[in-house]
């Protein structure tokens, strides 16, 4: 008798704690919503940012995409990587008259980096843009506490005096206590970290400004940041601009 009234509780406890663990579940939320004309076709779409977050008390988003719908019933998802404090601009970058939409999410960690996406819609076809990518940066440890950097090649090599930082770098075993390089080995260039949309000029519309740090023995050895202005033309970006901008 003890035994039909315990299986009794239990199938009745039984659908409560299903519901009570369903609801710890992480659901989705809408984060913003937009009204853009995205498409060309003259009228505004509704561009939903959504995500889901890992679990219920974090700030992180496991999942995060993007749903646009039109007034024809049309409908496109973007997924995303997963981030802190999502967002989506609305910016012509390939000035092909119809504004585009940028997504940012910041990856978390000590590095500053960001998830970073551009996507056309331009009649209603869906195509992502590559963002663009420093193809040359060179850096050097060199003799005498010093570090060459390379960021172009038609501009002279930007020199970084790291001797206050040389009695960690003789430690490393980088140099000697003279300041003679020991070891051939190269400062760390991370990827770019960060697209900041800029505008141009009138004429020339929006591009992109992008940083990317270089670090010395390690990553939070930092030297600088590379900063450079791109624009997006006959399908490819341009360097308008580049710069190297030391830490201290």
């Amino acid at each position: 008798m003890r035994n039909i009234i315990l299986v009794g509780l239990i199938t009745l406890l039984l659908p409560a704690a299903i519901a009570a663990e369903e609801n710890d579940e992480p659901t989705s939320h809408q984060l913003n919503d937009y009204n853009h004309e995205v498409t060309g076709d003259t009228t505004e779409e509704l561009v939903e940012l959504k995500g889901k977050r890992l679990a219920s008390d974090s700030n992180y988003y496991a999942e995060i995409w993007v749903s646009v719908s039109n007034s024809d019933e049309q409908e496109w998802k973007i997924p995303y990587e997963g981030g802190y404090d999502p967002e989506v601009q609305f910016f012509d970058l390939n000035h092909d008259g119809v504004n585009d939409m940028f997504f940012q999410s910041a990856a978390g960690g000590s590095g500053g980096f960001y998830h970073s996406h551009l996507h056309t819609l331009k009649n209603d076809q869906l195509k992502e843009i590559p963002l663009p990518e420093q193809e040359f940066i060179n850096a050097d440890f060199k003799d005498n506490f010093k570090v060459e950097i390379q960021i172009d090649h038609e501009q002279k090599p930007s020199i970084v005096d790291v001797k206050d930082r040389s009695s960690e770098y003789v430690e490393l075993g980088i140099y000697d206590e003279s300041g003679k390089l020991i070891e051939k080995t190269s400062p760390m260039i991370a990827p770019i970290a960060f697209y900041e949309p800029v505008k141009i000029s009138e004429d020339k519309g929006y591009g992109l400004k992008s940083r990317q740090k270089i670090s010395g023995a390690y990553r939070a050895d930092q030297l600088g940041t590379v900063e450079t202005l791109w624009y997006y033309e006959k399908d490819e970006w341009i360097i308008l601009k580049t710069e190297w901008v030391p830490s201290h």
